[in-house]
């Protein structure tokens, strides 16, 4: 099982010789805990084989298809299926959307193998991150009680664009709607956030009136 894990992180494939740059990549962030060290192996793996774009529309494809289907998602997570059954299933999902890469099938047997199949979903979030990460992406979540419309929406992000909070990024931008807000913002840049909503101004406000802390 160890030694499967290993070569997903340490192949170096056809596709980067010649490719000084590519020769050893690292990670674009630091991710800990155990999907972000197989997505940290993964995304490295791809990136020796120029595939990071690729392995993430396989991703994106599995996580797709097995998000609509509960019972699909029960099956390959069950303990008592076996690592066979578990393997066929993989492989015919990914068949679903086209071929997928080498490295997607090998990264989903290594789950199986290893019984990590129930992480999957953690771990292609995490693989997400670096992908944002590699591309000097930032996540911008703007909470409001009501949809906003396009014009306010842009004045909003054109502002925070041009802030320090930005740290020179590419906004990818969100607009969550969440009627117990009551109304006001929540904006949610990076790992920062800035809470101007009317509930949390009315809370403070009966904090103070009834003294509690």
């Amino acid at each position: 099982m160890a030694s499967r894990f290993t070569r997903l992180t340490t192949v170096v494939p056809q596709l980067t010789r010649g490719y000084a740059a590519a020769a050893n990549p690292k990670a674009p962030l630091a991710l800990f805990g155990l999907d972000g060290r197989y997505a940290t192996a993964l995304y490295i793996a791809a990136a020796r084989q120029n595939a990071l774009d690729a392995v993430e529309k396989d991703l994106k494809s599995f996580e797709s298809i097995v998000s609509k289907d509960k019972a699909l998602g029960s099956f390959l997570e069950n303990p008592t299926i076996s690592l066979k059954e578990k393997k066929e299933s993989i492989r015919s999902l990914l068949a679903k959307s086209g071929k997928a890469h080498n490295l997607t099938e090998n990264f989903f047997e290594t789950l199986a193998e290893n019984g990590r199949l129930p992480q999957t979903s953690k771990v292609i979030e995490s693989y997400g991150e670096l992908m944002s990460a590699h591309r000097n992406e930032l996540p911008l979540v703007i909470t409001s009680a009501k949809e906003l419309d396009k014009s306010t929406l842009n004045k909003i992000v054109d502002s925070l664009q041009k802030s320090p909070l930005a740290e020179g990024k590419k906004l990818l931008v969100s607009n969550k709607v969440k009627t117990d807000i009551l109304g006001g913002l929540l904006v949610e840049i990076g790992d920062k956030s800035i809470d101007l909503t009317v509930s949390s101004k009315l809370n403070k406000l009966n904090k103070l009136v009834t003294g509690k802390s």
